[in-house]
């Protein structure tokens, strides 16, 4: 039942996970994820979509434990294919030290592959949520934008292949070094960046604990590469639809330079976290990620009715 009492995080609430409380006390959490190859190489596909599906349990506060694999495949992939595409995934769920309990597997005519995730939490206490922003609160982005671009540019020919190694480390990367720097830094609000986008994202958050997130567009992270192709114009139908979906939600600076904007709207792929980071904390979390250089100041939480205002910071 949707209405349980015992349910503390789900869909109507924007939240990365459903959140299940328990009579022990204990929360578990919930989450899926899967889509089809975005790079070329299968070994990093599958670590991609391992660590996009792994992420939604980091951004809500816990280590992911349990996983279950969703797969389709056409039937004409190889052995070879599918063995490097679950090399890449194993990687990555051994790398987050969770259990692979089983899965399922079909013929699709498009491949997909993802996980379903669990982890657990000791109290509702520890949840990081969606609706718990505050005004004062400092934003911060965890990795850098513009997978969606390069991702996009892959599919045309027309990347340079140190770009997309760039973004495909980016992709690979766990999310797990996020859950330090958050229990240190007293956060209570995160999300992780994905298909909605920073924009869209940002705007769950915003809407979810009813205060407005001010973005910064020109301290955003970019990937290698990335402003030259925003500049281009490589953007997606996801970027279009995003402006579509957000156009009363998102306030943008006429200042600020277009493809900057599209940037905000463009859909990510096992992006970083976006989190809100009391005041009194934000040295000391940008000093948890030091020799990390995707991990930036992006914006503020200030006093408002659940929109994202884009603005130049100077």
């Amino acid at each position: 039942m949707a209405d349980s009492p015992k349910i503390i995080a789900g869909p109507e609430g924007f939240d990365d996970v459903g959140a299940v409380h328990h009579e022990n006390g204990r929360v578990s959490l919930h989450t899926v994820d899967f889509f089809p190859p975005m790079v070329d190489d299968p070994f990093a596909y599958g670590a991609i979509a391992a660590a996009n599906a792994l992420s939604d349990i980091y951004a809500s506060g816990a280590v992911p434990s349990v996983v279950l694999n969703l797969a389709g495949f056409p039937k004409d992939w190889d052995d070879e294919t599918l063995a490097l595409v679950f090399a890449g995934a194993v990687e990555k769920v051994k790398e987050a030290g969770a259990l692979w309990v089983g899965g399922h597997t079909v013929h699709s005519a498009e491949p997909l592959f993802g996980f379903s995730v669990f982890g657990e939490l000791a109290s509702a206490a520890e949840l990081l949520t969606n609706s718990a922003a505050q005004p004062g609160d400092q934003l911060f982005l965890t990795k850098s934008l513009g997978t969606g671009l390069v991702n996009a540019a892959v599919n045309k020919g027309k990347v340079a292949d140190d770009i997309v190694a760039d973004a495909v480390a980016s992709m690979s990367r766990l999310n797990a070094d996020f859950l330090p720097a958050a229990k240190a830094c007293k956060i209570r609000a995160a999300t992780d960046v994905t298909g909605f986008g920073l924009f869209g994202h940002a705007s769950n958050l915003a809407r979810a604990s009813q205060v407005d997130l001010v973005i910064y567009a020109d301290t955003l992270p970019l990937l290698s590469g990335v402003q030259e192709l925003a500049e281009n114009g490589g953007f997606t139908g996801a970027c279009e639809r995003g402006k579509s979906a957000l156009s009363e939600r998102v306030i943008v600076d006429q200042a600020i330079p277009s493809w900057r904007v599209n940037l905000g709207f463009e859909a990510e792929t096992s992006g970083g976290i976006l989190a809100a980071v009391p005041a009194k904390y934000a040295s000391e979390f940008a000093k948890c990620f030091e020799g990390n250089r995707s991990v930036v100041q992006v914006g503020e939480v200030i006093e408002g009715p659940g929109n994202v205002q884009s603005r130049m910071s100077r």
